[in-house]
């Protein structure tokens, strides 16, 4: 048996006698950066690997090895009777699911059956983040709870995926107008990824405008900004190096939205097995400029212009710009044509 997991710490923690089998760590952020379809397509990985190591600082060499190293060991899922694929309920885990949803429905599987073990809660654990939170004894309670995977889950896993690295948004909103029982937790998962788009009313996603709520509310040491944000916005599952490059996006261009006092020369990535005290005990303050965006006053994007991605679609400069509608839960640009 062969059970894929969303982190070293679960691993660590199935592997002190949660279940019996290996374990492949499934090392990705596809929450983040550029993705398309086809993933190890050389140009389009060229480009992610590029983009997370300028965002994030993953060195991109180290990325494209580590790709290949697990997609070669996932090739051989033939070698095991049985799959697990075990994942949580945010955009974090319901990216990385259906991209292997989306792989498998590709394979012929032989002998192999493929299983399912996807929650968003546990007895007794108020506020459920993740399986990560879970001790070796109540991962032991979930082994053997999985279910096969069918037909309408991989065909539905590899909608979503398709429809998340469109370059076109409007593809997942009428994905997720429709019926998406089959995987219980995407509908709010990539709700929530549309919500990061930047909104009609001031150009902000919804981690900017939570970010900036929090300062203008008194908090401002970055760890703190880090916990509190990610409690908030526990639909994204995010983690620190992802929120550190959202901070220097707001603390850039002509009109920053915040300033990070005191926090030495370089901001933490993914090499940094802690922040500098610099950084820890440095101060984000919010500028005029975000006071006035967040405020409804100022558009982020007329101010600043935009270069990023989100999914598939890459937002860029500052006009004709895919929206997030909040009232209408959708998806706008002006000009563009209806799907």
């Amino acid at each position: 048996m062969l059970h894929i997991v969303n982190g070293d710490t679960v691993a660590a923690k199935l592997k002190q006698g949660a279940v019996r089998g290996d374990i492949l760590v499934w090392r990705e952020i596809y929450s983040e950066g550029p993705v398309f379809p086809d993933l190890s397509e050389p140009s389009g990985r060229a480009l992610r690997a590029d983009y997370l190591e300028n965002a994030l600082r993953i060195p991109r060499e180290e990325y494209i090895e580590g790709c290949r190293s697990q997609e070669q060991r996932l090739s051989r899922f033939r070698d095991y009777d049985e799959i697990v694929l075990w994942f949580e309920h945010d955009l974090f885990d319901q990216t990385m699911l259906c991209y292997l949803l989306h792989w498998f429905s590709r394979q012929s599987p032989g002998r192999t059956t493929l299983n399912l073990l996807c929650i968003g809660s546990f007895p007794g654990v108020e506020s459920f983040r993740g399986l990560g939170q879970l001790t070796v004894e109540q991962l032991k309670t979930l082994s053997g709870t999985w279910h096969p995977v069918g037909r309408r889950e991989l065909e539905l896993g590899r909608a979503c995926w398709e429809a998340y690295a469109s370059p076109d948004p409007r593809h997942l909103v009428r994905l997720l107008q429709g019926d998406v029982a089959a995987l219980p937790f995407v509908r709010e998962a990539f709700r929530f990824h549309l919500s990061r788009f930047p909104s009609l009313r001031n150009g902000l996603g919804i981690v900017e405008t939570t970010t900036l709520e929090e300062v203008r509310r008194g908090l401002q040491q970055p760890l703190a900004l880090f916990r509190q944000t990610g409690e908030r916005l526990h639909w994204f599952g995010m983690g620190d190096i992802q929120y550190w490059h959202i901070l220097e996006q707001m603390a850039s261009g002509p009109h920053p939205l915040i300033r990070i006092e005191d926090a030495g020369d370089a901001m933490p990535g993914c090499a940094d097995s802690a922040p500098s005290p610099e950084f820890r005990n440095s101060r984000v303050v919010l500028t005029e400029a975000g006071r006035r965006v967040l405020d409804g006053e100022e558009d982020r994007v007329a101010l600043n212009g935009i270069d990023c991605w989100l999914g598939g679609v890459r937002l860029q400069g500052k006009e004709r710009i895919w929206r997030w509608d909040d009232a209408g839960e959708t998806i706008v640009m002006p000009g563009a044509d209806e799907v």
